[in-house]
């Protein structure tokens, strides 16, 4: 009888190990929405199109933030950016900063005995500022990471700063090193028997680019038409594919990778016009070509393999849907803004329901606010007469922000046309009323919590125009 139980014992444990994944939460940084073979994209990303049959690929899936710092912040916190206090790009040694009482997943976690690793571009804080939140104070156990961008570009960087300290110069190209980081440390951590977490978020395609000479030749080869900026471009994206095969030829070499649940998207949409292909916008606009990303999860046997998606989603669903995989608990304190996406990724629902609706704010830019409701996108100006031009945020913004309000509506009907050129407003007046109300009250609400940041006059701030970056 003792050894009939000892088994029942030991088959309910696997069957528990198995139900509570590993996670890695893979990001592009500036990678717009068809940048991947299976996005229709002219770039050849077999590893990453080999994780999109394995699993579900989004075609309406969207970053929490048209622009590269709140994305970042949303997607940890679940909350929307504006929420959390990060209102855009920081620039170098900025005071605005992802504060330590935000509550992110490598928190919620490393509560559960998870192993946590930060991997790649952090841009959430100063990491040589003791006064602003760090990795380690944000959950992570370890981190290789930069405050920005590799510099001086993606080869051979000097600016990396490993758990606090600077790592200085490292050799090769940044996602290989990236990957080359997160691999020795799931052989450290001794992933095959410990859970773990992992964000590996690449600083590729940002500019300025730096790309293998032998992938761009290829390209320039396989279209002669092709410039030579476009073709280190491809490049690039091809690089970054290398290093996720990598990635996941080491999860299955540590017998890992059916136990992990993979994510793979971008921080906002691309820069590049073939990057938004159909798409109205780009980087930093709150058209659909500003947050519009690829979307991509993996975790056989329990996402289906080879589905597609056109639910719309967020970087602000990934806390709630981690919390609903491993059974980490929701923060209770505070308002989270992302909807967990369990049971839409294992098939049990073919539909999202949402409390709140999928909601963007970007001050610089009109339109600044956008909300999604369904198949409607309504987008609105804020009121303008003092708009701010400067690269970072400035002391003169703070009020600028929690005095914007929507002044100007336009409505559009993205399953009819998803290049947002028709306000289509004036022929549905209820659903514009409606969505009004909604936006209304969201921005109010988020303005409501949104910190003010006490910025010196003439400190620490980039005054490059916006527009130019």
């Amino acid at each position: 009888m003792r050894p009939l139980i000892g088994l029942l014992l030991l088959l309910v444990s696997s069957a528990t190990m198995a139900a509570t994944p590993n996670v890695v939460l893979v990001m592009l940084d500036d990678s717009g929405w068809t940048d991947f073979g299976c996005y229709g994209s002219a770039i050849e990303t077999p590893n990453i199109d080999r994780v999109a049959a394995e699993g579900m690929r989004f075609s309406d899936c969207h970053s929490a933030a048209p622009n590269c710092s709140p994305a970042r912040a949303g997607l940890l916190t679940g909350r929307t950016p504006s929420r959390v206090g990060m209102y855009s790009y920081r620039p170098p040694n900025h005071v605005m900063h992802l504060r330590a009482e935000e509550v992110t997943i490598a928190e919620l976690l490393k509560a559960k005995g998870y192993h946590t690793g930060h991997f790649g571009k952090w841009h959430l804080s100063t990491l040589l500022d003791k006064s602003q939140a760090s990795p380690a104070d944000q959950g992570f156990d370890y981190s290789l990471g930069t405050d920005n961008n590799a510099s001086p570009n993606h080869r051979n960087p000097t600016n990396y700063v490993r758990n606090g300290k600077p790592a200085g110069k490292i050799e090769g190209y940044s996602c290989q090193i990236v990957v080359d980081e997160t691999i020795a440390w799931l052989d450290r951590i001794n992933a095959a028997k410990n859970p773990f977490f992992a964000c590996v978020w690449y600083h590729e395609p940002h500019t300025p680019i730096a790309s293998p000479p032998e992938l761009v030749a290829k390209y320039q080869k396989m279209y002669p038409k092709l410039s030579k900026r476009d073709a280190t471009y491809y490049a690039n994206i091809e690089n970054v594919d290398r290093a996720t095969g990598r990635l996941m030829a080491h999860l299955k070499k540590l017998g890992v990778d059916d136990d992990t649940l993979v994510m793979i998207t971008s921080d906002n949409g691309g820069l590049a016009d073939f990057s938004n292909k159909g798409l109205r916008g780009k980087k930093s606009n709150l058209w659909e070509g500003g947050h519009r990303v690829p979307g991509i999860f993996r975790w056989p046997g329990t996402i289906p393999a080879g589905t597609e998606s056109a639910v719309p989603i967020s970087g602000v669903d990934v806390l709630p849907t981690v919390c609903a995989f491993t059974g980490a608990g929701l923060p209770t304190d505070r308002k989270l803004d992302g909807t967990s996406l369990a049971e839409l990724l294992t098939g049990k629902r073919k539909t999202l329901e949402r409390s709140v609706p999928l909601y963007w704010f970007f001050y610089r830019l009109n339109p600044a606010l956008a909300i999604r409701h369904g198949r409607w996108s309504l987008v609105a100006d804020t009121n303008d007469a003092q708009r701010p031009k400067t690269h970072g945020l400035v002391a003169a913004d703070m009020p600028f922000i929690k005095a914007s309000k929507p002044v100007k509506f336009m409505l559009y009907d993205l399953d009819a046309e998803l290049t947002q050129r028709t306000d289509v407003a004036a022929h549905n007046p209820e659903v514009l009323a409606e969505l009004k109300k909604m936006m209304t009250r969201m921005h109010a609400d988020v303005l409501s919590e949104s910190p003010v940041w006490e910025i010196p006059a003439g400190g620490k701030r980039n005054a490059k125009v916006w527009d130019s970056y």
